[in-house]
């Protein structure tokens, strides 16, 4: 355990952390390791993409090009 204790105080960092997930209710590691995840990607803070009215434009005239082939 002393071993065990060591290792994750060495190599487990704010950036990259290890989690111990107990695996005898199954149901229930699947539910920390969704909430773990979920919590990560939320963390992100992403955004979708922003695109320009000229860029808008150009993409519908392929649009139609590709249509017409």
């Amino acid at each position: 355990m002393k071993a065990f204790e060591a290792m994750l105080g060495a190599t487990s960092t704010e950036r990259a952390p290890w989690y111990v997930i107990p695996a005898d209710r199954k149901y229930v590691a699947r539910a920390l390791v969704a909430d773990i995840i979920t919590g990560a990607i939320r963390d992100l803070d992403l955004t979708y993409p922003t695109v320009s009215k000229a860029k808008l434009r150009e993409l519908a005239a392929a649009r139609k090009q590709l249509e017409r082939e």
